[in-house]
């Protein structure tokens, strides 16, 4: 995966962003055509020749952290931060959802070199697209559900996008105090932007008709090796990347 995300913190033109996010917002565009009474909606067909509809859409929210790893250290070296995610989801076939994604985030860690002693924060904000597989089946998913809907429903994910990063390093060993002195960066592009790659999964509980709780733990590989403002001071061959966990709400508009 790091051979694949290899450029090193180049700019990348505002219309990749625009690219990244065509096909979410394409379709809440078309759940929005779609949304009208259950016998004037399209139905498709499953593998088993079982009629299902598309959607509905669902809006999700969540908040939880964000942790790094890089040049300076791994988990153990890490000051977690906050991640808070707005984002939607469209059922396309049973068990397969598209979404998209815009999040906040901020990572930290201290040197796990004792002679460097550096430290950083990062506030850094992304937009992903994704598809979500869901590992059981869920008969509400069905146009003639069989059984009731599933309660609990693992799934994975994986998708594409991109994220706007801006860190600041400083020398010491904790977080920074209110006036802390940041170090000259390395680059003087900040905020720059990197390809990102994210890839989890998590459990989904439902709570009622239209409401749902989701527990989500997903990993980021990244495009840069910037994402903590080291990289001649550090590996130069091996981008950064951070992870996030999050308690998710999700609501479907009907």
């Amino acid at each position: 995966m790091s051979g694949l995300l290899s450029t090193k913190s180049s700019p990348v033109k505002p219309r990749l962003l625009l690219l990244s996010s065509l096909l979410f917002w394409s379709l809440v565009a078309s759940y929005t055509a779609a949304a009208q009474g259950p016998g004037q909606r399209r139905r498709y067909f499953s593998s088993q020749a079982r009629p299902y509809y598309r959607g509905p859409f669902r809006v999700t929210v969540g908040g939880g952290v964000a942790l790094y790893t890089g040049d300076l250290g791994k988990w153990a070296q890490n000051l977690p931060g906050p991640s808070i995610s707005v984002g939607g989801l469209y059922l396309l076939r049973p068990r397969l959802l598209v979404g998209g994604e815009v999040s906040y985030f901020q990572i930290g860690a201290t040197d796990q070199l004792p002679e460097r002693n550096l430290a950083f924060r990062g506030r850094n904000g992304s937009l992903t697209t994704f598809l979500r597989y869901e590992l059981f089946g869920d008969e509400s998913q069905f146009a003639s559900p069989r059984s009731p809907a599933a309660i609990l429903k693992p799934y994975v994910k994986a998708g594409l996008g991109l994220a706007m990063y801006h860190p600041k390093t400083y020398i010491g060993s904790g977080r920074p105090v209110n006036n802390q002195v940041f170090l000259a960066p390395e680059s003087t592009g900040y905020p720059n932007i990197a390809v990102i790659a994210p890839v989890g999964g998590g459990l989904t509980f439902r709570l009622s008709r239209d409401f749902s709780a989701t527990a989500e733990a997903v990993y980021n590989f990244t495009s840069t090796d910037l994402l903590d403002d080291v990289s001649l001071r550090g590996n130069t061959k091996k981008n950064d990347g951070y992870g996030t966990v999050e308690l998710k709400i999700e609501y479907s508009i009907r």
